[in-house]
């Protein structure tokens, strides 16, 4: 975990094991990592020269570990700095590149095609992280990842910087176990959501500028991708995308916790949210993991306690309510 920072393996794992065996000797460590008490001891002799650890006083040398978070601080600090001026680099390449290649780009290079789950989703985080005004998502299954394979922090990090983070959800994406919860979790945090019975096509898309559409059939799941540049193509993908989003129902964030005195059961809270989104009871079942005729009896009473004889109207009387 360490040598991300600048540590070799073992410096990493020596590190680790002092921090468990405060006040031990080189031979103790040596006997604990399975190395030689010489090799030990210089490493321990470089860790108290770089601020990692300190010798205590006495004849027969002792070490413990300074504190993780006082230790590896500078360290960090350098890191993060290189990334940032990585990312600056690479910000400037990229605009360099469009200038150079806006009026130039042949038609066989306007669209490229990667193939490998690792190699499509290392492009589809690249593509994510170039997005300066707006990116755009369109999530059906199947997943070139797994569903809960972290994400959030490039999200998050996005939103934080003013992106408007845009995602189009296949109903059946709701019904896949802890997703739902991700996607309001999303929504709490800026990510403007909605729903569709049916997505027509898996999307990343950064600003008007680069997509990435995977390929996939019902035998091999996801096994190609295309990346889309400037063009027609490009266009029409963001027309189509405007043209789903403009159908699609808004998914809200989270429901708030209910009060254990007054107000709504969680449950509730989060039933009106799905129907407002034109969830089926079917997928609501599914989203939340509950069977359908329990699902079909909390709705009905749900709707009877709003006064409410259609979905329509249950949502905007649980909003006057102050439900969602």
């Amino acid at each position: 975990m360490l040598e991300a920072i600048g540590l070799s393996p073992t410096e990493s794992h020596l590190y680790s094991t002092l921090v468990d065996r405060p006040r031990s000797t080189a031979g103790e460590l040596a006997a604990c990592c399975g190395l030689s008490t010489a090799a030990v001891a210089r490493m321990l002799a470089t860790f108290a020269r770089r601020g990692l650890a300190n010798r205590l006083p006495g004849r027969r040398a002792r070490y413990v570990a300074i504190s993780p978070d006082v230790a590896f601080k500078p360290m960090l600090a350098l890191r993060e700095e290189e990334l940032n001026q990585a990312r600056s680099a690479v910000h400037d390449l990229t605009s360099s590149f469009h200038r150079a290649t806006r009026n130039t780009v042949h038609p066989g290079e306007q669209i490229e095609v990667i193939t490998g789950a690792e190699n499509i989703l290392s492009r589809a985080y690249a593509i994510q992280d170039s997005a300066r005004a707006v990116f755009r998502v369109m999530e059906r299954p199947p997943f070139v990842m797994s569903v809960l394979n972290s994400n959030e922090d490039r999200e998050r990090q996005m939103l934080l910087a003013g992106i408007d983070y845009r995602s189009l959800y296949d109903q059946e994406t709701l019904t896949l176990p802890g997703k739902l919860d991700t996607i309001w979790a999303a929504c709490a945090a800026g990510e403007q959501a909605r729903v569709l019975p049916t997505v027509p096509l898996k999307l990343w898309m950064a600003d008007e500028a680069v997509a990435l559409v995977p390929v996939f059939n019902g035998v091999n799941g996801i096994n190609a991708a295309f990346v889309v540049h400037r063009s027609t193509l490009l266009d029409a993908l963001l027309a189509l995308f405007e043209l789903e989003w403009k159908r699609a129902s808004p998914l809200r964030a989270a429901p708030r916790p209910a009060s254990p005195d007054h107000g709504p059961a969680e449950l509730d809270r989060k039933l009106v949210g799905l129907l407002a989104a034109g969830l089926t009871d079917e997928v609501i079942a599914r989203s939340l993991g509950l069977g359908l005729r329990t699902v079909q009896r909390r709705i009905h009473l749900l709707m009877r306690d709003l006064n409410a004889v259609t979905r329509f109207q249950a949502g905007m009387a649980a909003r006057e309510h102050g439900w969602t």
